[in-house]
């Protein structure tokens, strides 16, 4: 079994959680327009609430939490697509789209993207830290570097941001957030009414931040939250993004093709994230997976090809320009088979660099042609797709978390709440009988769901 391996590193072993923790498998809902397939808006199965109704993200949040998730993820684009005229891929801002999910839930995770690139340390801190309280230590921030050119324009920049500079500036951003959450002592408030004294102020500290990007006094001004910190989670998968995330990530949403490359990926990181003196098992990978369910695999390859006929090409050539920085592609012909050198080198991309990297491996090994190319895309943006009973799925799931591959998943339904319904009430049954996936929570927090530890406080 290959986990955690690198040339440099002893032999591996399974892995196993300190403290007498059996590992578990982990589920991350991603909620994203009405399902992941790019088509999924127009499907006659998928939601007829609006994309702008809240009620719509309350209720696949209690789905799940039904189906005891560990979480659910919302991401964030900073911008209008150009596609609008004929792609649902508008929706409500993360961040307080979670502060209404938290009322109407009690126990699944929620995480939310947020820019480094466009926001400030000390705003993200007060926003996530608020939400670690409403939610009573449930929230996760998924961390970004903005990548998207039309997001620079948004924000007063006549460029793109280059990608070591977004990197180098998002990992002064998360010190800072880091040393503003740490700026309270857990024991720091008091709240004792006969004496009153509120807090004691010798136990919150400034952090007198003075960096290259920002300059921050602190202390925060809101005491630490039930988890400590916010859970962090990331999904680069470029070099420079692996080793940002090996220091600090504790999940990891990442695109894998197939179970080879998720392997290399999970013992790649594994072992960089020992490098940097972490245990291993404080960072869960999940791969994110998009499977069509059906009763029989010929049901769910009929539903399969029922999207794909939904999709349109024109759009799919618009965003793929997007993920390699506006490259125009409007001169390839559809039904060419592709080869590397119809893409700009995935290197000198300054936008989303490994999921560039991704689909030129891709674009490699199978030959494909564009309008392949982008009937493949449409389903899950590069994330692993698949067709199945609900037992080849389960038996997936299964091979990729003993294998050395992931350590759960971060569930992209292409139908929602259809293809959800399937996965928890046919799925998930099947996951609990083999011992592998929970069939209760057993804590309150997200830490608790992950089996992460709450950070300590210096002070």
């Amino acid at each position: 079994m290959r986990v955690w391996c690198r040339a440099s590193l002893p032999p591996c072993t399974r892995p196993r959680h300190s403290e007498g923790m059996t590992r578990q498998l982990h589920l991350n809902l991603f909620i994203q327009s009405r399902g992941h397939h790019e088509a999924s808006w127009r499907h006659p199965e998928s939601s007829a609430l609006a994309l702008t109704d809240i009620e719509y993200f309350r209720d696949l949040a209690r789905r799940a939490e039904a189906g005891l998730f560990d979480s659910i993820f919302l991401a964030d684009t900073l911008a209008l697509m150009d596609t609008v005229a004929h792609a649902a891929s508008t929706w409500l801002e993360p961040i307080t789209t979670l502060a209404a999910i938290a009322g109407s839930t009690s126990r699944i995770g929620l995480i939310a993207t947020a820019s480094t690139t466009y926001s400030e340390p000390f705003n993200l801190a007060r926003q996530f830290g608020s939400l670690d309280h409403i939610s009573g230590g449930r929230v996760g921030w998924n961390i970004v570097t903005s990548w998207l050119a039309a997001a620079a324009r948004n924000y007063g920049g006549e460029s793109l941001v280059s990608h070591d500079e977004r990197y180098e500036r998002g990992e002064e951003f998360v010190q800072v957030v880091k040393a503003l959450w740490d700026s309270w002592a857990d024991d720091a408030v008091l709240d004792d009414r006969p004496s009153g004294h509120y807090a004691r102020a010798e136990r919150i500290q400034p952090i007198d931040h003075a960096g290259k990007y920002y300059r921050v006094s602190g202390p925060l001004n809101m005491p630490r939250g039930p988890q400590g910190r916010p859970v962090f989670v990331q999904a680069g998968s470029s070099d420079t993004g692996r080793r940002f995330a090996a220091r600090h990530a504790e999940a990891v949403f990442t695109a894998q093709m197939e179970k080879k490359t998720a392997q290399d990926f999970y013992a790649d990181l594994k072992g960089l994230a020992i490098a940097e003196g972490r245990r291993p098992e404080h960072v869960l990978i999940l791969p994110g997976l998009s499977p069509v369910i059906a009763s029989t695999e010929a049901e769910a390859q009929r539903l399969a090809r029922e999207l794909a006929e939904l999709t349109d090409p024109e759009v799919g050539r618009k965003r793929l320009s997007g993920r390699f920085g506006g490259h125009d592609f409007s001169h390839l012909p559809l039904d060419r088979p592709l080869t590397p050198e119809d893409f700009p080198d995935p290197g000198s991309v300054q936008a989303a660099r490994s999921r560039t990297e991704v689909i030129v491996g891709l674009v490699r090994r199978e030959n494909y042609t564009l309008r392949q190319l982008l009937a493949y895309l449409a389903g899950a943006r590069g994330h692993f797709t698949t067709a199945g009973t609900p037992e080849q799925i389960a038996d997936l799931i299964e091979d990729w978390f003993n294998d050395g591959a992931a350590d759960g998943f971060n569930l992209m339904p292409p139908l929602l709440p259809s293809m959800l319904d399937v996965f928890i009430a046919e799925v998930v049954p099947l996951l609990q009988k083999r011992g592998l996936f929970r069939s209760a929570y057993e804590g309150k927090t997200l830490r608790d769901h992950f089996q992460l530890p709450r950070p300590t406080v210096p002070i």
